[in-house]
């Protein structure tokens, strides 16, 4: 929850493809110390594919909004944590902490095994050096998408967790994770926000 306690920050490429007559999504709501989740209706207020972020509106009475922090605060070897849901299917709506540190902050862009895997789309991402990520130095797993990266010492949002490094195959993400995971910046999340108001 953001700004108003009435909006919800995820990434881009959890939101699924509504028509115009499929306005409305449900979204389950877990608050830290209440027993039972809630279950309430969103819709997109905005989505902005290049940072894979959205931002949904809640239905009903706001919720407790995280605070944002100034992303300028933000420095290689900080401690951060993120809270998701990872592998929901499995462990169920159950919250989960995971800890790490900012790795590097730096263009996006998967690793590549080899020269040959290479495109041209990636090598402009990285030469132009406009687009930096967080790397962290921290195990996300499928779920993790959307969670918010958060400051350990006061809380604030430094970003929300986007995407993980994959070895091998997917499937091997559960078995075998890289233990490398990458965040957008809040800096991103807040210009989204401010075109809102």
């Amino acid at each position: 929850m953001v700004g108003n306690g009435l909006l919800v920050a995820t990434n881009a490429h959890v939101i699924p493809a509504l028509s115009p007559a499929e306005q409305f999504e449900s979204l389950v709501i877990a608050l830290p110390g209440e027993v039972q989740s809630m279950v309430r209706k969103v819709t997109k207020t905005s989505v902005d594919k290049n940072s894979d972020l959205a931002v949904l509106s809640l239905e009903g009475a706001p919720l407790p909004a995280l605070p944002l922090a100034d992303s300028e605060l933000v420095s290689e070897g900080q401690s951060i944590a993120f809270t998701g849901f990872p592998i929901g299917s499995v462990l169920g709506l159950s919250p989960v902490t995971h800890r790490g540190i900012v790795a590097a902050i730096t263009p996006i862009g998967i690793p590549q095994a080899n020269s040959g895997a290479l495109n041209p789309a990636l090598i402009r991402r990285l030469a132009s050096d406009a687009f930096r990520v967080y790397q962290l130095d921290a195990t996300a797993y499928p779920g993790n998408s959307g969670s918010p990266m958060f400051d350990t010492e006061t809380g604030q949002i430094l970003g929300i967790v986007n995407m993980v490094f994959v070895k091998n195959t997917k499937e091997s993400a559960l078995s075998d994770p890289s233990g490398i995971t990458y965040a957008i910046p809040v800096a991103h999340l807040k210009a989204l926000l401010k075109g809102l108001q």
